[in-house]
């Protein structure tokens, strides 16, 4: 089959705008990243980006291989197939090749994944008791115990919102987690709080107040701010609390803002729930994906 010309520098960036609404922002910020560092490796190398050549595909992921987790790999290659798909042009990753190069990534780096620490209930009792009596203090002491027990992603906290929030009569919180980055199109999934977290949060929604439509909002110089948060803020939250508890540098290098999920979920077996109560507590898919964290816990069950 003649392969169709293309101009070398064709506008792939405003062709990505058709994906807007129907992925994730994090997702196209990766889609971005992926194809861009294709094009790039392709013009180091005086090579056809668009179309690509099968060949030119596999040579690209056995290099990216060399430095690059496998997953990453393999998200490259999908974001090579959509940048295809999306100008029309002939898809070279079906190509039997293809499959042969991302084995051989596999094959080359066999790795286990790195485990975010767990940050278990005993972390979590610490870190909340060292925060401040002070209006970021509460933020964080209301994040770290709603994060925690919710099972929430990072993406997922940060994008709580008022309306997200129910009272129940007992005094606890019934919550709604609408999105997720395995439920992109938001079926949503409900979780409770305890007591404990639901006066946290109590005390954080007073102090700031019925202006702010997201949960948890920037505090400067004392005062909250109306936006939303990043996701790396929970992240340095995780990390400045593991520091102000006087841990290990070491130990506090383990920790993220995957934390808060990995350790609920080992305390949760620890306490005798089963895989599936579990998955459906945080909105796993995956048991391959929750397994890697309990792999942790799993000594403490028959200790």
């Amino acid at each position: 089959m003649q392969r169709r010309p293309i101009h070398p520098f064709v506008d792939w960036r405003s062709e990505f705008r058709r994906l807007e609404g129907a992925y994730a922002p994090s997702t196209m910020r990766s889609y971005h990243a992926d194809v861009e560092a294709f094009e790039t490796w392709c013009n180091d190398r005086a090579m056809f980006p668009f179309p690509a050549e099968v060949d030119t595909v596999c040579r690209f992921l056995e290099d990216q291989g060399r430095t690059k987790a496998p997953s990453t790999v393999r998200r490259r290659l999908y974001a090579i197939r959509k940048v295809h798909r999306l100008l029309r042009l002939p898809d070279p990753t079906h190509d039997e090749d293809i499959n042969l190069s991302l084995r051989r990534v596999r094959r080359g780096k066999a790795i286990r994944p790195k485990q975010a620490k767990g940050l278990t209930r005993d972390y979590l009792d610490r870190f909340l008791e060292i925060q401040p009596d002070t209006p970021r203090g509460l933020r964080n002491r209301a994040m770290l115990s709603l994060g925690y027990e919710l099972l929430t992603r990072r993406s997922e906290l940060v994008a709580l919102r008022n309306d997200d929030l129910d009272e129940r009569s007992d005094g606890t919180l019934r919550v709604l987690i609408r999105r997720s980055k395995a439920d992109p199109f938001g079926a949503g999934r409900i979780a409770f709080t305890s007591h404990r977290t639901a006066d946290l949060m109590r005390e954080w929604l007073d102090l700031r107040g019925q202006d702010i439509d997201w949960l948890f909002c920037p505090v400067y110089q004392g005062k909250p701010v109306n936006r939303d948060l990043s996701t790396t803020t929970v992240k340095r939250l995780v990390k400045q609390a593991a520091e102000r508890a006087g841990l290990d540098a070491a130990v506090v290098g383990e920790f993220s803002g995957h934390s808060l999920r990995v350790g609920a979920a080992q305390d949760l077996l620890t306490r005798g729930f089963d895989t599936a109560a579990i998955m459906r507590a945080g909105g796993w898919k995956s048991v391959n994906v929750l397994a890697r964290y309990l792999e942790l816990a799993e000594h403490n069950v028959w200790a």
